[in-house]
């Protein structure tokens, strides 16, 4: 038997701060939110990149619930 699944709906799209590698022939980008450096070098040629603006599908981060500790256990 086949069952069809709905389509996933499109993320929204929204213009994000980016960290794109300058070297010609290189297409590597990452969002500033997970940039680790201050100039983050290119993981894939080692290029030092910089900061652009790019229109990308906006994440949906989930919020951590925090664990709380039972009175009852010691």
């Amino acid at each position: 038997m086949y069952f069809r699944r709905k389509p996933a709906p499109a993320a929204p799209l929204e213009n994000t701060a980016v960290w794109s590698c300058e070297q010609e022939g290189c297409r590597s980008w990452m969002r500033d939110h997970y940039a680790m450096e201050h100039v983050p070098a290119c993981p894939l040629c080692n290029v030092p990149m910089v900061r652009s603006m790019k229109m990308v599908p906006q994440l949906v981060v989930p919020q951590r619930e925090t664990k709380k500790k039972s009175a009852t256990m010691s």
